[in-house]
């Protein structure tokens, strides 16, 4: 029995943390040779437990170097006597603390990967998403009086292409408004002085003849009304400005009645006040009298003599309106929708004299305090034009802080 123990032995190395013991004629016999955590051959206990075993044991001992799981088998002969023992030990503890360091260090070296891709891949997208936002960034700085800013262009990229991309529409737009604002100026500047030439020269002729007396008063009444288009003109085309509205505190009440006032002085009509609103809000007075007034004369261009022309105003839920009823012949369905656009004129009882502005001139107003201009009506029923703007406005750095 000892010879078959010892050529086992010798052919066979046990694992890290496993111990190969044998047990001939009740004593320890020889063990594995590597080094042992606890020499459990040494044991009184285990050899007693061991030693004579007459049938298979497993299980589980506590020792100084932790728990050990055993499997011991007697080695019989074939007359069934014990000639032997074999046990295969293994230190179940430090088998354990192998795998939790390997766990360990797997989960560091998982981590390290891990926080490592994330700056990896949040540096990438930074390098990625940078010229995007900064395009973006750009695009909100740029105003319609500042088309001044670029993005920088670097490197061969497709960023780099999108930066260009965009500069150069932002080229294509700046020209476009230069341009743009130029032929404002030119039109203006060349139309109003023909205008005053003429006027001067035309009120210099004598005034002998009767004739004479009736084109003069014809061709300075176009003048005037050539005049008064070129100021629509200038005035819808600096509506888009920030300096269009000086904005002050308004008290709605006082502003109606002085509406109310210099409406009635328009033509002979039934004028009167429905309602006056009670509430300071932040606008630019001299524009919103401008609004009314001009839906006041529209309205006076479509009514007779005793007709009802009534204005009024509230202010309710943070919000300001201003209203202008007339019972003339009312605005068919069709034109309704375009008779707020530039040039536009009615087809049907209700024309105007001018230049088509008028309403175009009113909302532009309307849309500069961030508010909106309405329309109810139907032929034969008159027509009520409303102004509706918020009681607050506000405030860009290219405009200054309401007056108190």
């Amino acid at each position: 029995m000892s010879r078959i123990f010892l050529t086992f032995l010798q052919r066979n190395v046990p694992s890290r943390n496993e111990v190969i013991l044998t047990f001939v004629d009740g004593e320890p016999y020889r063990r594995s040779e590597q080094v042992a955590h606890y020499r459990l051959d040494r044991d009184p206990q285990l050899v007693e437990r061991w030693a004579d075993l007459e049938r298979s044991d497993r299980g589980r001992v506590d020792t100084p170097e932790g728990a050990v799981d055993y499997l011991a088998v007697p080695v019989k002969t074939t007359r069934g006597e014990v000639r032997g023992v074999f046990v295969v030990a293994i230190f179940s503890d430090r088998e354990h603390a192998r795998a939790d360091t390997g766990v360990r260090a797997a989960a560091g070296v998982g981590f390290a990967a891990l926080v490592m891709g994330s700056l990896l891949a949040w540096n990438l997208a930074s390098r990625v998403l940078s010229p995007i936002k900064l395009t973006t960034e750009t695009a909100r700085s740029i105003t319609e009086s500042d088309l001044t800013r670029r993005l920088p262009v670097e490197g061969n990229d497709e960023a780099t292409l999108l930066a260009q991309t965009f500069n150069e529409m932002l080229d294509r737009l700046e020209d476009a408004f230069r341009i743009q604002r130029q032929f404002v100026d030119d039109a203006g500047h060349e139309l109003r002085t023909p205008i005053t030439v003429i006027r001067g020269h035309l009120e210099l002729l004598d005034e002998d003849s009767e004739e004479r007396r009736k084109t003069i008063a014809l061709v300075v009444d176009e003048l005037d009304r050539m005049n008064r288009f070129v100021n629509d003109l200038l005035l819808l085309a600096r509506a888009e400005q920030p300096n269009f509205l000086d904005l002050t505190t308004v008290d709605v009440g006082p502003l109606t009645k002085e509406m109310y006032e210099k409406a009635a002085a328009l033509a002979p009509r039934d004028w009167r006040i429905e309602e006056a609103g009670n509430g300071l809000i932040v606008a630019d007075r001299q524009r919103l009298t401008q609004a009314v007034m001009q839906l006041a004369q529209n309205a006076v261009q479509h009514t007779d003599a005793g007709d009802i022309i009534a204005l009024g105003s509230s202010v309710r839920n943070g919000r300001v309106t201003f209203w202008v009823r007339d019972t003339g012949p009312g605005i068919p369905l069709e034109e309704q929708k375009m008779i707020f656009e530039r040039f536009a004129r009615g087809k049907g009882a209700r024309k105007s004299e001018g230049a088509g502005l008028g309403l175009s001139i009113v909302r532009a107003i309307a849309q500069a305090h961030h508010g909106n201009l309405e329309l109810r009506s139907r032929p034969g029923a008159g027509a009520t034009f409303t102004i509706s703007i918020p009681t607050d406005q506000p405030y860009p750095e290219s405009r200054r802080e309401p007056e108190t």
